[in-house]
C-alpha cells in the first residue's frame, strides 16, 4: 500500500538522518564500521557503542509504544487512551521508585515484573473508579489523571526521604535512550517477541469488539479472557520498555489516532500502522533531544521532547475526539439542601481544634527516656520551637484558604464541581514560570516573587479562554486542556530534574508542597495578600450567583458575563500565583474544599467561599501536622501529604459517583 511504503522510506530517512546527527564519520566509514563491526577510533566507538543502539532502540521502543496505544484505544474504544493517560504507567514508575529503596537487588533482577505490577495495580483503580461503562469516555481518562497525581505524590514522598537512593531514576523517569553499548538492545529485543503473539491473536477479538459485547457472544467468542491475556501482554510490553528507556508519554496516543487520520480500517492495519508511526514519531523525537542536548549542553531526555510534541496533539485529539456527551457537565453525588447552623459551628469547632492540634500536639524525645522513642506531649512549645513552627502552619493555612477560593471560583465559572487550579493547569503554569525563572536569574525557586508566577497563570489562563470559548468552555475540552498542560510540564521537570546538581533537592522539596523554607516576613505578606482577594472574592459573589445561572440570566441583571468572568479569572490566578509561590504546587485541595462546602449545604456562593477557605485551611493544617508527626523525626512536606489524601477522597468521590449511576 502507498501510505506504508512512503511512511517506511520516511522512517528509513530518519533513522539515516539520526545515526549523522553528531558523527564525523563518513558514509563509506560508517558502512565499512557496519560490516567490520570493530571500532578503533573515538569516532567510530561512539558511532558503534552509542549512536546505533540508539537508534535501534528508538525504533524498537517507538512501535512497542504505537502497538501498545493502538491496543489501549480499540479495547476501550476511547480515542484518548494511553498508557500515559490511564495511570499506567504512573504506576510502573512507583512500582520502580519504592523498589529502588527497598529492594534493590529485586529490581535489578526482575524490575519487568515490578513495573507490571504497579501498572496492573494503576490500571485495577482505574478500572474501579470508571466502571466498564465508563472505558469510552472522559470518565476513565479522568480516573486515570487521578491515579497519576496520586501515583506521582506518593513516588514524591518516596523519593524526599530517601533522596540518596532514588536520585539514579530521574532520567530513568524522564525517558531517556542513551547507550553506552548494546547491553539494553540485546535485553530488550527478545523480550518483544510477544508483539508477534499480539498480532497473530488480537485482531480477530479486536474486530468483533467493535460490535459490542453481544455482538461477539453472538458469534461464538467469549471477549473478557482474549481481553484480559491482550492487556497482560500490553503490560509486559511496557514494563520492559520502561525497565530499559524509562517512561516515554504520548507516542502510544498519537500513533493510532495519525494512522486512523491516514486511513487505516482494520483493526490489524490500525495495529501495524501504529506501530510504523509509533518508530518514526520516536525516532523523529530523539533526534531533537540530540539535537537540543548538543546545542544546550545539557542531556535532554526524549521523553521531554515527546511531552513538548505530544501534549499540543492531546489537546488538538480531545478538542477533535470528544463525544457530545463529554461536555456534559459531570455530577458529584449531592449534598445537604441548606448550611445549618449546627454544620457551620462543627466547622468552627473543628478549625479550632486542628490549629490547637497543630500547635500543641507533637512526639518528641524526653531526656531520661532509655528506650529511645519519642513520646506524644500536649503542651505550648517552646519560644524557639514556636518562632520556628507558627510560620509554617500560618504559610499552610493560608495556602489552604487561597487554593480554595479559587477553587470555588473555577468551579462557578466553569459550571463543573471537578474544576481545580491544579487539574485546570493554572498551578502549572505559575510552577513552570518559576522553575524557568530561576534558571534564567539564577536565583533560588523560593527568592522568587508571585508577580512571575501570575504571569505563568495568565499564560495557561489565555490559552484556556482561547480553546474553551470555542467550545462554550466544556468541561471535557478544559479538564483534558489541564491533563495536556500538566504533562508539559511534567516533561520540563523530568528534564530539570535529571540534570542533577545541588537545586534539584530543593526543587523536588518545593514541588511537593513544603512549608518548611518559609519565613514569617514572606508568610504574613502573602497572608495580608490572600486576605485583601478573599474580600474582593466576597464582593464579587453576586457576580459568581450570575454566571453560575447561565450568561442569558447575568445580562438580565446588567452584568456582561464576559468581562466578569474574565476578572473572576484573573483573581483565581493571582491567588493560584500567590499560594504557588509560597508553598508550592497544590493538588486536590482547590478541588475537594469546595466540593465539602457544598456537601455541608453551601449553596449560596457567600457560604461556599467562607466555608471552602475553613475546609481549605484545616485540610492544609492536617496535612501539615500530619507530614511533620507521621514518622518523625523525618518530616513529610503538607502538599505531599494532602495530595495523596486529597487524591485518595478524589478517587472514592468518582467510584461513589460511578456506583450511584448504576
Amino acid at each position: 500500500m502507498l501510505r506504508y511504503t512512503l511512511t517506511s522510506l520516511l522512517l528509513l530517512l530518519a533513522v539515516i538522518g539520526h545515526a549523522q546527527i553528531g558523527s564525523t564519520l563518513s558514509p563509506g566509514e560508517q558502512w565499512q564500521l557496519l560490516i567490520s563491526g570493530h571500532a578503533q577510533a573515538f569516532a567510530e566507538f561512539q558511532y558503534y557503542y552509542s549512536t546505533l543502539p540508539r537508534v535501534v532502540l528508538a525504533v524498537a521502543v517507538g512501535a512497542v509504544l504505537g502497538l501498545i496505544g493502538s491496543l489501549l484505544q480499540q479495547m476501550t474504544q476511547n480515542k484518548l487512551a494511553d498508557s500515559m493517560t490511564l495511570g499506567i504507567t504512573s504506576g510502573a514508575w512507583l512500582a520502580l521508585v519504592c523498589a529502588s529503596v527497598w529492594a534493590p537487588l529485586l529490581l535489578a533482577e526482575h524490575g519487568v515484573w515490578l513495573a507490571m505490577a504497579g501498572g496492573l495495580v494503576a490500571t485495577a483503580l482505574v478500572l474501579l473508579i470508571s466502571g466498564r461503562q465508563g472505558v469510552s469516555g472522559l470518565t476513565m481518562i479522568l480516573a486515570g489523571m487521578a491515579v497519576h497525581i496520586l501515583c506521582g505524590a506518593i513516588a514524591s514522598a518516596v523519593i524526599l526521604l530517601n533522596e540518596q537512593y532514588t536520585q539514579n531514576l530521574f532520567i530513568w523517569g524522564a525517558g531517556d535512550l542513551s547507550q553506552t553499548d548494546w547491553q539494553w538492545v540485546e535485553w530488550l529485543l527478545p523480550k518483544l517477541a510477544m508483539i508477534v503473539v499480539i498480532l497473530l491473536i488480537a485482531h480477530r477479538p479486536l474486530t468483533l469488539l467493535r460490535l459490542g459485547d453481544q455482538g461477539a457472544s453472538a458469534r461464538g467468542l467469549n471477549l473478557w479472557p482474549m481481553l484480559l491475556l491482550l492487556f497482560v501482554l500490553i503490560l509486559w510490553l511496557l514494563g520492559s520498555t520502561i525497565a530499559a528507556v524509562g517512561a516515554i508519554g504520548f507516542i502510544g496516543l498519537i500513533a493510532p489516532n495519525v494512522a486512523r487520520a491516514l486511513g487505516a480500517r482494520t483493526a490489524l492495519d490500525e495495529l501495524i500502522y501504529s506501530m510504523l508511526l509509533g518508530a518514526l514519531l520516536l525516532v523523529l523525537t530523539d533526534a531533537l533531544a540530540v539535537i537540543g542536548s548538543q546545542w544546550s549542553h545539557n542531556v535532554i531526555p526524549s521523553g521531554t521532547t515527546a511531552a513538548l510534541i505530544g501534549a499540543p496533539c492531546l489537546i488538538w485529539f480531545a478538542l477533535k475526539r470528544l463525544r457530545a456527551q463529554d461536555h456534559a457537565c459531570l455530577q458529584l453525588p449531592p449534598g445537604a439542601q441548606q448550611l445549618s447552623r449546627l454544620r457551620v459551628v462543627l466547622v468552627a469547632f473543628v478549625t479550632l481544634m486542628m490549629i490547637s492540634v497543630a500547635i500543641m500536639l507533637a512526639p518528641a524525645y524526653v531526656e531520661g527516656d532509655g528506650d529511645g522513642d519519642p513520646r506524644w506531649q500536649f503542651q505550648w512549645p517552646e519560644p524557639h520551637i514556636l518562632d520556628l513552627r507558627w510560620p509554617q502552619l500560618l504559610a499552610a493555612a493560608v495556602a489552604g484558604a487561597g487554593i480554595a477560593i479559587a477553587g470555588t471560583i473555577l468551579q462557578r465559572l466553569i459550571r463543573n464541581p471537578l474544576a481545580s487550579p491544579d487539574i485546570l493547569g493554572l498551578s502549572a503554569g505559575a510552577t513552570l514560570a518559576l522553575i524557568l525563572g530561576s534558571y534564567y536569574f539564577g536565583q533560588s525557586i523560593h527568592d522568587l516573587g508571585p508577580a512571575i508566577a501570575f504571569g505563568g497563570s495568565m499564560l495557561i489562563l489565555a490559552l484556556i479562554v482561547v480553546l474553551g470559548r470555542r467550545n462554550h468552555f466544556a468541561p471535557g475540552v478544559i479538564i483534558l486542556i489541564g491533563i495536556s498542560i500538566a504533562a508539559f510540564i511534567e516533561g520540563i521537570i523530568h528534564f530539570t530534574l535529571a540534570k542533577g546538581g545541588e537545586e534539584v533537592y530543593g526543587i523536588i522539596s518545593w514541588l511537593s508542597g513544603s512549608s518548611y523554607h518559609v519565613n514569617a516576613h514572606e508568610t504574613l505578606i502573602v497572608s495580608a495578600g490572600i486576605a485583601v482577594l478573599a474580600c474582593v472574592a466576597l464582593c464579587t459573589s453576586r457576580w459568581m450567583t450570575l454566571i453560575s445561572s447561565g450568561d442569558g440570566m447575568a445580562l438580565a441583571r446588567g452584568l456582561h458575563a464576559q468581562h466578569a468572568r474574565l476578572g473572576l479569572l484573573l483573581l483565581s490566578a493571582l491567588l493560584c500565583a500567590l499560594v504557588t509561590a509560597l508553598l508550592g504546587p497544590l493538588a486536590f485541595v482547590g478541588l475537594l474544599a469546595p466540593h465539602m462546602a457544598a456537601l455541608l449545604g453551601a449553596k449560596k456562593v457567600s457560604q461556599q467561599l467562607l466555608l471552602a477557605m475553613l475546609i481549605g485551611a484545616v485540610l492544609m493544617l492536617f496535612a501539615d501536622w500530619l507530614g511533620r508527626t507521621l514518622i518523625y523525626p523525618a518530616q513529610l512536606p503538607a502538599g505531599v501529604v494532602a495530595s495523596v489524601l486529597g487524591g485518595s477522597y478524589f478517587v472514592y468521590l468518582l467510584s461513589r459517583q460511578r456506583r450511584s449511576a448504576i
